[in-house]
């Protein structure tokens, strides 16, 4: 089964709807770093809704901790800054979706040093920077699903 990271979210309901997305999905979540929210903050739950004990939650002071826990994964970095589409990409069971902070994205450092496993969501309107953090995950998780035949 892939895993979710969310590296520094700073939007309870954000991280609470890829919680729940997480949970229907059985696909273990990891937050990394420092929130912009506390984890009893009450949008949080609200967002997860009566789901949180169906989440595989772990928590990671940094990204090292990260790579550590999963020694057989692969990481790939999601991104704006980068042009292939995450349509191109293959997935494997052990890969680890890395989603950056909603207002800033990931750190540039990181994205250079994996520049081979940066993958975008294209997007035809260019007026556009982003999408939202949650639908970001939604749509990359079930691509991965879809191609691991788990959905």
């Amino acid at each position: 089964m892939p895993h979710i990271a969310l590296f520094e979210p700073e939007i309870p309901p954000n991280t609470g709807n890829i919680a729940r997305l997480c949970a229907a999905t059985g696909t273990p979540l990891h937050i990394v770093g420092v929130t912009g929210f506390r984890m009893d903050d009450r949008t949080l739950k609200r967002a997860g809704l009566d789901y949180w004990d169906h989440v595989q939650l772990t928590r990671h002071i940094a990204l090292d901790n990260l790579y550590r826990s999963l020694p057989a994964s692969r990481f790939v970095y999601l991104t704006t800054k980068t042009e292939r589409p995450y349509t191109d990409w293959i997935f494997s069971e052990n890969d680890c979706l890395i989603f950056g902070p909603e207002t800033r994205g990931l750190p540039e450092q990181i994205l250079t040093d994996n520049a081979e496993t940066c993958l975008t969501i294209p997007m035809s309107n260019p007026a556009v920077r982003s999408l939202n953090l949650a639908t970001a995950v939604g749509i990359v998780l079930f691509e991965a699903l879809r191609q691991l035949h788990h959905s």
